[in-house]
């Protein structure tokens, strides 16, 4: 037995046009393929597109309420029924009453009898009407694009900044996707007819990815900028000194001038992030002075010596 569409979108068969409507969306949300993978739910998604094309379109839901699950095969000219005439298991005498198919009698009567009973039913149907009027083909809806989906792709820091190709999966199947260099935090790729699929034969919707970038442990992103916290030395920072630094185009060199402090910037320019759309950034080191943990008793010595020597007043203005 079909399933009663109403009960499909759960409203009543004498709800309106906007009940339909919140109801479709309700369950649509809630049953997408996005958020609920698998072939029951593609299924369901399917039945609720198809309960809210009828119900949601006056002639075709008019035509159900009449005919019930049969009435595309009767507006369309599709019913192939096993009965002369083709109404399998149509009683005319359920039709017609048991008065006959004429004006008088007890049951439904139709102006000019049995001819004018098959026009006014089969109308939109291939052949003629009952006295050779004119042919008239109900409208057949074209083929739907099924829904686009959303879904966030989780990318590596390196991977968003340098691009290149990746592979994840959505429902089991597995999909590749190259990556833009520099592509942007909540930035959307669009594959082509990846998405759900058509609910009458028409093309598969689009898959629409949404670009979310994980942690990096020592690098962050500040819009085509990368930042970086770098660990010296006290004596590389109050020495000076030149250090390794790894950037996206490989490892660069970054002067640390001699009496710098902790929680100093550092730029090397055009060292951050490339992209097609925006220029260069900068890499951002912060410094972040390193003191040993343990120091044995001579080192002890020659720092109380060198702070002797090179004596700060680094509080003076310090107050509440």
């Amino acid at each position: 037995m079909a399933e009663d569409l109403y009960q499909t979108l759960g409203v009543t068969r004498n709800a309106t046009k906007d009940e339909i409507k919140k109801a479709h969306r309700k369950l649509a949300l809630k049953y997408h393929p996005d958020k609920n993978p698998g072939k029951d739910a593609q299924d369901r998604f399917k039945r609720i597109q198809e309960a809210y094309d009828v119900l949601s379109d006056e002639e075709k839901r008019a035509a159900y309420d009449r005919y019930g699950a049969d009435f595309e095969k009767i507006r369309g000219g599709g019913y192939q029924g096993g009965a002369p005439g083709g109404f399998d298991g149509l009683d005319l005498e359920q039709i017609f009453g048991r008065g006959g198919a004429g004006k008088s009698g007890g049951g439904a009567s139709f102006e000019g009898g049995f001819g004018d009973f098959f026009e006014q039913i089969l109308r939109g149907q291939g052949g003629g009407g009952a006295g050779g009027g004119r042919t008239r083909t109900a409208p057949r809806r074209p083929p739907q694009k099924g829904a686009n989906i959303r879904h966030e792709l989780e990318l590596p820091l390196e991977l968003a900044v340098r691009g290149g190709a990746t592979e994840f999966y959505l429902n089991d199947e597995k999909l590749a996707v190259t990556i833009p260099p520099g592509v942007a935090e909540g930035a959307k790729m669009r594959l082509r007819e990846q998405g759900a699929p058509s609910p009458n034969g028409g093309e598969r919707g689009d898959l629409i990815l949404v670009i979310k970038t994980s942690p990096h442990p020592h690098f962050r992103r500040n819009g085509q900028n990368l930042e970086l916290t770098l660990p010296v030395s006290f004596a590389e920072a109050a020495l000076g000194t030149s250090v390794d630094v790894p950037t996206p185009n490989g490892v660069v060199k970054l002067n640390i001038p001699a009496g710098t402090n902790g929680g100093a910037k550092l730029r090397l320019k055009g060292q951050g992030i490339v992209s097609k759309t925006a220029p260069a950034g900068d890499l951002i080191a912060q410094i972040q002075i390193k003191v040993p943990q343990h120091i044995d008793e001579e080192s002890r010595k020659l720092l109380e010596q060198f702070a002797a020597k090179n004596p700060q007043s680094l509080r003076d203005d310090l107050a509440f």
